[in-house]
C-alpha cells in the first residue's frame, strides 16, 4: 500500500528559517527547536513513518533552499547547519514520543495479562481488550508454562528467542507468548495444540531442560484463567510427586486432583496402609520407596530390582515383609490398587516427612 500522503503542516517554518539563516548565519533559536520537537512528536502521534518525514524536510530543503545560499560559501554552510538542526530537534521530538507509546503499550499489555491471567477485570470488557492483542476470547484457548533455573522477564534472551521461533513457525496464528511470575507462558487457540506442543519444545530446549505443563482447553475469557490454574497445579504436583516428564499435561494428571479432593480421606487411607512401615528398621522410608518403583516399574520384579540396584531376592524379600507389616500383598491384584492409591497418597501428602 503506498505510504499517505504527509501534511505540510508538520514543517512548519521550516522555509522561513532557512531564508533567515541564509541572510544572518545565525543558528536555530531554543524557541525553534522546540517547536521543531513539537512538530515530531505530533507527526509520531499520527502515525507518520520518520523515513518519509525525513523525506519530506530535504525534498521541502532542495523546493526552498535560499537564492542568497547559492553563491555565498558561508551562507550555504549555515543552511546546511541549520538543517541538521532542524531535522535533528524534529527527529528528537519524534523518536521520544515513540518511547512514550512503546511504553504505554507495553503497560497496556502487562495490565492485560495479569487481568487476564488472574481473571479480574469485567470479563466482556476484557474480551474486548483481547482482540488488540490477537486474541479472540469467545473461542477456546489453552495455555502452556515453562520454568526454568532461573526467573525471566520479557525482556530475557530466553522468551525472545521461544517468541521468535514460534512467530516464524506459526505467522499469522493468534497466539499470545509472554512471562508471568518468572514463568513463560503460551496463550494458544484451543483448537491448535501443535502451537503448544512446539512452544513446550522450544521451551525445553531453551530453559536448558525446564519444565512445562500445558492446561486443557476452555471457552471464553474465563478459559484462560481455568487452563493457566490446571498448568500451574500441574507443575506443583510434579514437584511434588518427583514426577521425570519434562512436559506434562492437565488431562493427564486428572486422577490425581480426583484423589486429594478429599483430604482427610486420604490421610486416613496413608495411616491405615502404610503406617504400619514406621516400624521397620530404617522407618518406612526404603519400603516406601521400594512400593513406588515397584509400581512405576509397572510390577515387574526384575525391573524394579534393576531401578533400585538390588538383586531380585533382596527384592522379593522386602516385599514380604511389606506384606508382613501392612497385611497387603503387593502382588496381589486385590491389594495391588489399594496399596498404590496409599502410595500416591503419600508422595501428595509428602508423608512420612509430615504427619498426616
Amino acid at each position: 500500500m503506498p505510504e499517505p500522503e504527509i501534511p505540510d503542516e508538520y514543517l512548519g517554518d521550516y522555509a522561513r528559517i532557512l531564508a533567515d539563516v541564509a541572510t544572518t548565519g545565525r543558528r536555530l533559536t531554543r524557541d525553534e527547536l522546540d517547536n521543531r520537537r513539537l512538530l515530531g512528536r505530533e507527526a509520531a502521534e499520527a502515525g507518520f513513518q520518520l523515513r518519509a518525514l525525513v523525506g519530506l524536510h530535504l525534498a521541502a530543503t532542495r523546493t526552498a533552499w535560499p537564492q542568497a545560499a547559492v553563491t555565498d560559501e558561508a551562507s550555504t554552510d549555515s543552511v546546511l547547519a541549520a538543517v541538521e538542526q532542524a531535522v535533528d530537534a524534529f527527529a528528537a521530538g519524534f523518536e521520544r514520543a515513540q518511547r512514550l507509546t512503546v511504553r504505554r503499550e507495553e503497560a497496556a499489555r502487562r495490565e492485560f495479562i495479569d487481568d487476564l491471567l488472574y481473571g479480574r477485570s469485567d470479563l466482556g470488557r476484557l474480551a474486548e481488550r483481547a482482540t488488540r492483542f490477537g486474541l479472540r476470547l469467545s473461542r477456546a484457548h489453552a495455555v502452556a508454562v515453562a520454568t526454568g533455573p532461573e526467573a525471566y522477564t520479557e525482556t530475557d534472551s530466553v522468551p525472545r528467542a521461544v517468541e521468535a521461533a514460534l512467530l516464524a513457525r506459526f505467522s499469522g496464528r493468534k497466539i499470545l507468548i509472554t512471562t508471568k511470575d518468572g514463568r513463560l507462558v503460551c496463550i494458544a487457540p484451543g483448537s491448535q495444540p501443535d502451537v503448544l506442543r512446539y512452544f513446550a519444545k522450544q521451551s525445553h530446549a531453551a530453559t536448558d531442560g525446564g519444565r512445562v505443563a500445558v492446561g486443557r482447553p476452555h471457552p471464553g475469557p474465563g478459559g484462560v484463567v481455568q487452563s493457566y490454574d490446571e498448568a500451574l497445579d500441574a507443575l506443583d504436583l510434579a514437584e511434588r510427586m518427583d514426577l521425570d516428564d519434562p512436559v506434562l499435561y492437565a488431562a493427564d494428571l486428572l486422577v490425581y486432583p480426583v484423589l486429594t479432593r478429599d483430604r482427610q480421606a486420604m490421610a486416613d487411607l496413608v495411616r491405615s496402609q502404610l503406617g504400619p512401615l514406621q516400624q521397620a528398621r530404617g522407618g518406612a522410608e526404603p519400603l516406601l520407596k521400594t512400593l513406588t518403583v515397584y509400581f512405576d516399574a509397572g510390577c515387574v520384579s526384575a525391573e524394579t530390582a534393576r531401578r533400585l540396584s538390588l538383586s531380585v531376592r533382596a527384592l522379593t524379600y522386602r516385599l514380604e515383609r511389606i506384606h508382613q507389616l501392612t497385611g497387603s500383598d503387593p502382588s496381589d491384584p486385590v491389594h495391588r490398587y489399594t496399596l498404590q492409591t496409599a502410595v500416591i497418597g503419600a508422595r501428595l501428602l509428602d508423608w512420612p516427612a509430615k504427619e498426616v
